[in-house]
């Protein structure tokens, strides 16, 4: 399935049905009056997060969406069916803006979390509304209103706790695959990854927890080099950032000279997301160029006082280790670390 995560769309709720003009007439009763029903509701168009659907790419075959109008009212003061309200599923993550204004609608980060984004146009009254003392028979009723209309700009940004960035070809889809039950695209060439991938990991004593690979940026990505930095809109609801490195491309001058490259970048696209957790994965420790950098690398992480884990996704060398590190992180991160120790254990 391609990956998508911007569309626009076009919706427009159902319109009032329209007040009935209509008059009692029964046997017996000469003189009967306004008995005319109101219009019913136009129905409303709805945003409703579905965790079943990752992409936006439905909506680059339809963009228009319309919601039932609501039914006339009729005589014997009988009210207009609703019109049926129409509901839209998106995936979670998706951020909805009015496409004219600019105003942002909605933020739908939760399962089942809906927003309505045009209401349906209330019903005309009918004309028994309308009778007085000195007007017993109106001969009117009141139209239908019309229901709103705007066009929409969807915007999805992942849902996870853990972001996995790095330059290109420095092994976070293996890292992905040794760590979850993923299985993205791996090969030995720059920019396998051309669509952010997520994983599910699941650790003993923990609940699962949602790592999300981004494709690889380049030095001067914010200008357009490679794929660009568009794509980072899917870190930003990572409670953590994880700098993914090659061991084996380290320079020994200076070992964190990509990690800076890749900071540079990510604060080119928002510079508040340096302000995250932040820790660091070394990958292919295996290789023999490794073993001779590896020493040289973690004197200049312990003096940056980061936290790193140095592993080999390849054979799944410290995977465990890591998988426990990451749980422990993102659970006090979020405060309840002590809280499901206690449920799980």
């Amino acid at each position: 399935m391609r990956f998508v995560d911007e569309a626009k769309i076009y919706v427009k709720a159902g319109d009032g049905g329209r007040g009935c003009v209509s008059f009692r007439r029964e046997k017996y009763v000469p003189r009967g009056g306004p008995d005319g029903g109101d219009g019913g509701r136009g129905g409303h168009v709805i945003l409703r997060a579905n965790p079943h659907i990752h992409t936006l790419l439905d909506f680059q075959y339809r963009q228009h969406f319309r919601a039932k109008n609501g039914q006339h009212g009729r005589g014997k003061r009988q009210k207009g069916k609703d019109g049926e309200d129409l509901i839209i599923e998106v995936p979670v993550g998706t951020v909805v803006w009015d496409a004219e204004t600019g105003k942002m609608l909605a933020d739908l980060v939760e399962a089942g979390q809906k927003v309505i984004v045009a209401k349906g146009g209330k019903g005309g009254l009918g004309n028994w509304h309308f009778a007085t003392p000195t007007r017993q028979a109106p001969r009117f009723a009141q139209p239908g209103e019309k229901g709103e209309e705007r066009w929409l700009l969807l915007e999805l940004k992942l849902v996870a706790d853990v972001g996995l960035v790095g330059e290109p070809n420095v092994g976070k889809s293996s890292l992905v695959a040794a760590l979850s039950a993923a299985r993205p695209k791996i090969a030995d060439y720059p920019f396998t990854t051309l669509a952010p991938q997520l994983g599910v990991v699941t650790v003993a004593d923990y609940p699962p927890f949602v790592i999300a690979e981004v494709p690889g940026l380049l030095e001067g990505a914010h200008v357009g080099i490679g794929l660009g930095i568009r794509f980072l809109r899917h870190i930003e609801r990572n409670v953590m950032i994880a700098y993914v490195l090659d061991a084996s491309r380290v320079e020994i001058e200076n070992p964190l000279a990509s990690l800076k490259k890749i900071k540079n970048e990510i604060s080119a696209y928002n510079i508040s997301l340096l302000e995250k957790e932040q820790v660091v994965i070394v990958n292919k420790i295996d290789l023999p160029e490794a073993k001779k950098i590896l020493p040289f690398l973690k004197e200049a992480l312990k003096k940056e006082k980061l936290t790193y884990w140095c592993v080999s996704a390849l054979f799944k060398k410290g995977i465990e280790e890591l998988k426990e590190g990451l749980a422990k992180k993102v659970y006090a991160i979020k405060g309840r670390d002590n809280q499901f120790k206690e449920i799980f254990m």
